[in-house]
């Protein structure tokens, strides 16, 4: 009986037993708004965090994080805890060093936006996954959002007419500066080789996965940027204009550093009416009529927190939201390529690229 029992446990489904999750990094300032959670143990157990830097390790013991919790080296806490999921909160261009170590184990893997710093990376990250069966997930703010899905839900059942034009809005008045616990996130944030770029990267991929999800791959890419405050941040751009060109559409976006205050807009744009979304509301307004709010109903718990759907993902066989899945990610990076390569020609450049 005690051989039965074991043999069912080993074949039993991920449903059927507890989950576990590992932190890989705590420079990413994304991670503080997500570790009281996981350190609760919800919706998985938190089993291991791989970082040797004194200042963030004791900031997420004092946030309740368990001593034992703690590797310097990540890849021998994946070896001794043996997670089922990875949250990697490193720079950009570790992305793809992440999943080449967590793929080969099965363990699947989420990273803060973007998928990766370069476009190679993306692909190479796309293709471990299909090798070896895991998923790999991009968390946006927005993805998680009711607004974000209602939204959509109009525009999909004809309450602006035929969708035609896109202008969005990603930003705040930058990273703060380098000191305290924000000079390890501001170090590669502002850096073109860790981060991809600057507010380009950092605010042009949610412009740029809103652009994919509404009208697909535009057919070209041009891109201008600014250094406004070139003191403050000397290897990168602040601000950054993307225009998406499509044959009978277009998308007109803005990421910035420099803003007043924080956007995460969206106005979708089709000739019979309009639909501004923010974290907050949205707006239909049909022609020149008065503008009214739509209705936002909660999501499912299931498409209402990042760890839940990805746990969701594995355990139904279903694939992930379409914001947060890998082939779509892999798009966005594709833009976001493309928009530099705007920036060294002057020109539009045409997708896909090779």
């Amino acid at each position: 009986m005690r051989l039965f029992a074991f043999l069912a446990l080993l074949s039993a489904p991920l449903a059927a037993q507890e989950s576990k999750i590992a932190v890989i990094g705590l420079v990413h300032s994304h991670v503080w708004g997500h570790l009281g959670k996981m350190i609760k143990g919800e919706p998985a157990r938190l089993v291991g965090i791989a970082e040797t830097v004194p200042d963030l390790v004791n900031e997420a013991k004092k946030r309740g994080a368990a001593d034992s919790l703690f590797f310097a080296d990540y890849r021998s806490m994946l070896e001794q805890t043996r997670p089922d999921i990875v949250w990697a909160f490193v720079e950009n261009n570790r992305h793809l060093e992440i999943v080449e170590a967590c793929a080969p184990r099965k363990i699947h893997v989420i990273f803060e936006k973007p998928l990766a710093a370069t476009l190679a990376d993306a692909r190479r990250i796309q293709t471990l996954a299909k090798r070896h069966g895991i998923q790999v997930m991009t968390n946006y703010q927005m993805a998680w959002w009711p607004q974000t899905y209602a939204a959509k839900a109009q525009a999909d059942a004809g309450a602006v007419g035929q969708v035609f034009r896109l202008r969005g809005i990603v930003g705040h008045g930058g990273p703060g500066g380098p000191t305290g616990l924000n000079k390890y996130f501001f170090d590669w944030l502002t850096d073109p080789v860790k981060n991809g770029a600057g507010a380009l990267m950092d605010f042009g991929c949610y412009n740029a996965l809103w652009s994919l999800w509404y009208l697909g791959r535009p057919d070209s890419v041009y891109a201008r940027v600014n250094q406004l405050r070139p003191a403050e941040f000397p290897k990168v751009e602040d601000n950054a204009v993307v225009i998406l060109s499509y044959p009978q559409g277009v998308g007109i976006f803005e990421g910035s550093w420099d803003l007043p205050r924080g956007f995460q807009d969206l106005e979708v744009f089709g000739r019979s009416g309009s639909l501004y979304v923010t974290s907050r509301t949205v707006e239909l307004q049909k022609g020149r009529e008065a503008p009214r709010q739509v209705a936002a109903p909660p999501l499912a718990p299931q498409r209402a927190e990042p760890i839940a759907h990805l746990l969701h993902a594995v355990r139904s066989g279903t694939p992930l939201d379409t914001l947060v899945s890998l082939e779509i990610n892999v798009g966005v990076v594709e833009i976001i390529e493309a928009a530099k390569r705007s920036l060294k020609t002057g020109s539009a450049v045409r997708l896909p690229l090779r």
